[in-house]
């Protein structure tokens, strides 16, 4: 029996290495793919802490499929609340994406099939952003012209992390990972110029309707790989403990 705590004590140690090892990486690798890694790890921490059901979500239903969006209310409420109000006069309802680039956004909430443009009844809303809502994949946007404090109506959603855009633009909510295959599929599409647009579909993506429940349900959220490094090992302890009893 102690043969067998030898060798879970030494596996013990061996994720202990690979949790030091994940930290380095973290510190390296990971730079290029995010601002900082120490923002990254405050982000996730932060997320998993937030109570379950305390953020309104969207659903924007298109003609390629259901787009369900958790909405930031928490951290960004005048930008949501925006949002909603245009949800719930149907402003969105017959619009199009109109500007979509694969590995980069889908946006819509501007445009009619025709090219006719339509405006919001609120007006422009100020920049709000946030210090955890940032750019990764399937973050919901809203576009702007170059004055920051122009956003209306038009909204965008990353097809991959774009974490350039990071505080220049207002990240708002991100979609949930069920549904982020159909933003896939409609950043794939072919598109062509178009009423003097670039990146506009041949075949029109409609946006059927767009609704907002009152809470959102749990959503999945990968760990971190810190995190999941402390959770392998609290896995692990779990398992060796008993054979401690047995040797006592």
């Amino acid at each position: 029996m102690r043969k067998y705590a030898i060798c879970l004590i030494l596996l013990l140690l061996f994720n202990v290495g690979s949790l030091s090892l994940a930290i380095d990486n973290q510190n390296t690798d990971h730079l290029t793919k995010v601002e900082t890694s120490n923002n990254s790890i405050i982000q996730n921490i932060k997320i998993e802490k937030e109570p379950l059901g305390s953020n309104p979500y969207a659903i924007i239903e298109t003609s390629m499929g259901t787009i369900r969006v958790e909405l930031y209310q928490n951290w960004v409420p005048n930008t949501v609340d925006n949002f909603i109000k245009l949800a719930e006069i149907n402003f969105f309802e017959g619009l199009i994406f109109h500007r979509v680039i694969d590995d980069f956004v889908i946006q819509g909430g501007g445009y009619y099939p025709n090219g006719t443009q339509k405006e919001s009844p609120f007006g422009p809303i100020d920049l709000e952003i946030h210090p955890l809502a940032r750019h990764h994949d399937g973050a919901i946007g809203m576009a702007r012209t170059s004055n920051p404090n122009s956003a209306t109506s038009q909204f965008y959603i990353c097809d991959g992390a774009q974490h350039n855009l990071n505080n220049d633009y207002a990240v708002f909510g991100k979609v949930t990972s069920e549904t982020i295959s159909v933003v896939r599929d409609i950043a794939s599409v072919e598109t062509t110029t178009k009423y003097g647009a670039e990146d506009w579909p041949v075949d029109d993506i409609l946006i059927n309707s767009t609704s907002i429940k009152a809470k959102t349900k749990a959503i999945y959220r990968p760990l971190h790989p810190i995190q999941e490094s402390y959770t392998n090992l609290f896995f692990l302890l779990q398992k060796i403990i008993p054979f401690f009893k047995m040797l006592n």
